[in-house]
């Protein structure tokens, strides 16, 4: 059963928000006009022209926002939040030339983050993984998805997704946990691929979601990761478990990882620079989303964009999210990924922002998480200090999030 961060009835509230400007769908150019929003209890009940709300609601408690463009709260879809440790030395030897393989020969990549993670105690990992989630905050995010897989074994595995829980407990923001135990092959595996594939599936994620602590499982696809094979057998174990699945898929090659994906009806395939057209055809059939991480092909320098345009002409959805990460993306800024989308992807600022709100809301497959503004959904919206759309994906660095609001409450409010 999926995870419920909040126990417990609550009073219904009534509140009344006036002279705010929400951005329609498919927003291109032009002013956008003012109108009011009620919310009752933690779903919007009534939405309409400024000065119009219910009689009902006039004695509700207001907010004027005196004319602030407000969107849907963001949506992290894809983040490794959770590690322990930096990589900013290797980055330094990376820009001085050494290779991939060098620097996992000194010790360094994904094996120095696990050594790291499974060193670090519980209350370590959550101080510091508190630090990215509240920059994320404060940049207009009401839900995020948390994976594992720096920790490679059960112990670790257990302790990241316990810290996620914790996370989503400690701040007001959705947390959806993602078990990634097939992320890499861990040293003590080495040459024993399949082994290690038996201790994800008959073990650890039989535990895992015993104990509550598994959302959805993801698994790497990757000639670097793990094969078809294998991870066919981490999306059957998942099904049948009832969980939902999702995949790094197409990464650094064609393995037809997305089409596999889809014939488990995955939420999404996430990275995709190498995606076919056959993937993509069986992405749309199977109403997948397709999760762009412009953060790891910046930081990469890599040369091979998703294909945009391919995923245009199908109608895949695409979303966009941080892939924070130690090695490949230390990136805590959801609104950069929006300019690195539409920059380096050339993405427009309507596909940039419906893919860090309803298209990452589909890939975090959550009841409770919409990403849009409409009556009957969840009352999560960002409230922003701009005149219009264009500058949330136009500033780089300066801070334009007022306020935010999960579930009806205000979750976060600038010190400006």
């Amino acid at each position: 059963m999926p995870h419920t961060q909040e126990s417990g009835a609550r009073p219904t509230e009534r509140v009344l928000w006036q002279n705010l400007r929400i951005v329609p769908p498919g927003w291109q150019s032009g002013p956008v006009a003012p109108c009011d929003l009620a919310v009752e209890g933690s779903r919007i009940s009534w939405l309409g022209a400024a000065g119009q709300a219910p009689a009902d609601f006039q004695a509700a408690q207001r907010h004027d926002l005196g004319g602030a463009l407000v969107t849907p709260g963001l949506v992290d879809c894809h983040t490794h939040l959770i590690h322990g440790g930096q990589r900013a030395d290797e980055f330094a030897l990376r820009l001085a030339g050494a290779s991939y393989e060098e620097i996992a020969r000194r010790g360094g990549g994904i094996v120095s983050s696990v050594r790291a993670t499974r060193a670090a105690d519980e209350d370590t990992l959550f101080e510091q993984a508190l630090v990215r989630l509240d920059a994320l905050r404060a940049e207009g995010v009401t839900a995020i998805e948390i994976k594992s897989g720096y920790g490679l074994d059960l112990d670790t595995e257990r302790k990241m997704l316990r810290v996620a829980r914790r996370l989503g407990e400690a701040r007001p923001v959705t947390v959806r946990t993602t078990f990634l135990g097939a992320h890499a092959l861990p040293p003590e595996y080495a040459g024993r691929a399949d082994d290690y594939v038996d201790l994800v599936c008959d073990v650890m994620l039989p535990i895992l979601h015993e104990e509550g602590l598994v959302d959805a499982v993801d698994v790497f696809c990757e000639g670097i990761g793990f094969s078809l094979a294998q991870s066919e057998r981490v999306l059957q174990a998942a099904t049948q478990r009832g969980l939902a699945v999702k995949m790094h898929a197409e990464q650094l090659s064609l393995l037809g990882g997305a089409a596999l994906a889809a014939r488990y009806g995955a939420l999404s395939a996430d990275h995709l620079e190498w995606l076919d057209e056959a993937g993509a055809q069986a992405m749309r059939r199977a109403g997948m989303v397709a999760v762009l991480l412009p953060g790891a092909y910046y930081f990469l320098r890599d040369t091979r964009q998703p294909p945009v345009d391919l995923l245009r002409r199908l109608g895949v959805p695409m979303a966009l999210a941080t892939d924070c990460n130690p090695g490949t993306s230390p990136a805590t800024s959801l609104l950069l990924m929006m300019n690195m989308a539409c920059t380096l992807f050339r993405l427009t600022v309507a596909e940039a922002l419906d893919g860090v709100t309803r298209h990452a809301a589909d890939a975090l497959g959550c009841a409770d998480v919409s990403g849009r503004l409409a009556v009957g959904h969840p009352a999560d919206f960002a409230v922003w200090d701009v005149d219009s759309p264009a500058e949330l994906a136009y500033w780089m660095g300066l801070p334009r999030c007022r306020m935010s609001v999960r579930q009806g409450r205000i979750a976060f409010q600038s010190a400006r």
